[in-house]
């Protein structure tokens, strides 16, 4: 009988453990927002200067893209005219 109440009373303290530990959590949640909300006007002011970096920052990409594949294309037909004759001695070997 003792050991069943032994393992109900550990079983409370488990439940109790895991509220307060929640409780702590949403304290914390409800601490933090009075200051997220003082700063979310000074976030949606950033919105626009994020919005151009990102706008530049896909640009960027873009041409780095494009320089790249302009390098590459010509190289690719240089290869295939070096290697078309001896794919086609190979195969006639």
């Amino acid at each position: 009988m003792f050991a069943l109440m032994m393992l109900f009373g550990l079983a409370m303290f488990a439940v109790v453990a895991v509220i307060a530990i929640a409780m702590i959590g949403v304290t914390a949640k409800l601490m933090l927002l009075p200051l997220r909300l003082m700063l979310l006007p000074l976030k949606l002011l950033a919105l626009p200067f994020i919005a151009v970096i990102l706008l530049v920052k896909f640009a960027f990409l873009i041409a780095i893209g494009s320089v790249l594949m302009a390098f590459i294309i010509p190289l690719l037909i240089l290869a295939l005219l070096v290697a078309a004759p001896v794919a086609i001695i190979s195969a006639l070997s």
